[in-house]
């Protein structure tokens, strides 16, 4: 691990936290506050809100904590708009401003703990990474019934602005971990610069076409031969990639290109480009739909809890933030231990076979993926009976550790599996999560008040049976999977140049 990366890491996380604090302290408050704006509308504003927290525009080449710094600024003026706002179509806007401003650090929070770490450690710092969000469900609705009984909804706005400043000042004190070397967007720039150079010195001089030997440029910009790089062991490509480029042997030739010497063009930079090569690759998809529907879970209890325990407790917000509380402290767990969890299988069965794969991580969730059903059913059913609220808070607790026991694993697959993409496949993490949040929440009031409680997480006990299946699916084959769209990939590529 790098030195300066290690305090980027622990800054992230906090913007991460303060980010989610933004959907748990407001959503019951203004809930609260009817004369101010309907119930429809406040549904409506979480659930837009979690749409745009998806693919960010904003990973650009200059850097990671260019990108934190400018979306923290996004953030915080949401807040404040929103905190002065006078009518509900402001408080939506800027909701989605604050949604813009928040989603960089879910993808390229990421990508900052592939430059830092190795797979081998990647799921416990996953795991602690992926638990300071889960600090929302478990202080966000505390926090923000208190602010709102002692002041008013606005308060928890005003809150959220000073913590993002302080999360924005601490990033001046860390240097950024990105490193042009390990860019997909340079070492493309840089093959063109090579193809371009090989092509203009045929023209010039045709033998030296067969006077070339094979290079390789390392992740410092150092020059290696074929020998060195075969005695170099393997090593995971998202901390270092070495580019293959034939240069001559000539002394009167100019010396290989560096990632030093590429200037970057629109056509580099373009944040969509990447994506078509994420959601291709069928293990890709099919983890993306499993890792979506366990957020859409998550993000549907928390939203229905309040409604339950409010209309048929009588819970005041408070009341209600210290029950969802056992539901965050759980998620906490399930993300902090099911990533060690993970690691240590990875560990284990790379012992016994002599190598690794990104699937076997996968490994861990197996128990967890046959419980998870079953604690959504214990939770149905001791709402719908109205049973004490102990073992309501028992269930909350077993069903938010479950739920991210299996999170924290198939988050860290996305980026062991997608070598030099990490950041963009979380991001594309972010947008089915966004996606399948959003369906969640607007289709659990109407089946909530119709089927009930009970009716309502029997249905997602089977849907998070069929995220079971699709982790299975890639259990079982997503490592042939991998292999062959990688090589569609790669011979795509060739010939594209």
């Amino acid at each position: 691990m790098s030195g300066t990366g290690a305090p980027t890491v622990l800054a992230a996380p906090l913007n991460q936290s303060i980010t989610t604090l933004n959907d748990h302290t407001t959503v019951m408050p203004i809930h609260s506050s009817k004369q101010e704006a309907s119930n429809t509308a406040d549904g409506a504003k979480p659930d837009i809100e979690h749409v745009l927290v998806q693919d960010d525009p904003r990973k650009w080449s200059a850097g990671r904590k260019i990108v934190y710094l400018t979306s923290e600024l996004i953030f915080i003026a949401g807040c404040i708009i929103v905190g002065t706002a006078k009518n509900i179509d402001v408080v939506i806007a800027m909701r989605c401003l604050q949604a813009f401003g928040s989603s960089a650090v879910f993808s390229v929070g990421a990508g900052t703990l592939a430059d830092i770490y190795d797979p081998h450690e990647r799921g416990k710092m996953m795991g602690i990474y992926y638990a300071a969000p889960l600090l929302g469900p478990s202080l966000g609705p505390i926090l923000g019934g208190a602010l709102t009984q002692t002041w008013n909804w606005r308060a928890t706005f005003y809150f959220l602005a000073a913590m993002c400043a302080l999360s924005f000042a601490s990033f001046f004190l860390f240097k950024d971990t990105f490193r042009k070397e390990r860019s997909l967007a340079y070492q493309g720039a840089l093959r063109r610069m090579k193809i371009h150079r090989e092509h203009s010195l045929k023209k010039k001089d045709p033998v030296v076409e067969s006077q070339t030997t094979s290079t390789t440029l390392s992740v410092h910009g150092d020059v290696k031969t074929e020998e060195d790089s075969a005695a170099t062991t393997e090593k995971d490509l998202e901390a270092q990639n070495d580019i293959i480029i034939e240069t001559p042997t000539k002394q009167s030739v100019p010396e290989p290109p560096s990632v030093q010497d590429i200037k970057l063009s629109l056509r580099d930079v373009n944040p969509l480009a990447p994506l078509p090569n994420v959601l291709k690759r069928r293990s890709n998809l099919l983890v993306l739909l499993a890792s979506g529907l366990l957020f859409a879970f998550s993000y549907s209890i928390i939203y229905t809890c309040s409604r339950t325990f409010s209309d048929f407790y009588g819970y005041n917000s408070l009341q209600v933030g210290l029950v969802l509380l056992a539901f965050g402290v759980g998620s906490m767990c399930g993300s902090i231990c099911g990533g060690r969890w993970s690691d240590r299988s990875l560990q284990l069965l790379r012992a016994k076979y002599g190598k690794s794969n990104p699937e076997m991580r996968l490994k861990s969730t197996k128990w967890a993926m046959a419980a998870l059903p079953l604690s959504s059913l214990a939770y149905a059913w001791l709402c719908q009976k109205k049973v004490h609220v102990a073992a309501v808070c028992t269930a909350l607790f077993f069903a938010g550790f479950l739920s991210i026991w299996i999170y924290s694993s198939t988050l860290a697959y996305i980026v062991d599996a997608n070598t030099g993409l990490s950041a963009t496949a979380v991001a594309c993490n972010s947008c089915f999560r966004g996606v399948l949040g959003f369906a969640a929440a607007e289709l659990a009031v109407p089946l909530q008040t119709s089927i009930g409680d009970g009716g309502l997480y029997t249905i997602w006990a089977g849907l998070l049976g069929v995220s079971g299946i699709l982790i299975t699916f890639v259990l079982w084959r997503g490592k042939e999977w991998r292999e062959i769209d990688a090589a569609k990939e790669e011979a795509a590529r060739q010939a594209s140049e």
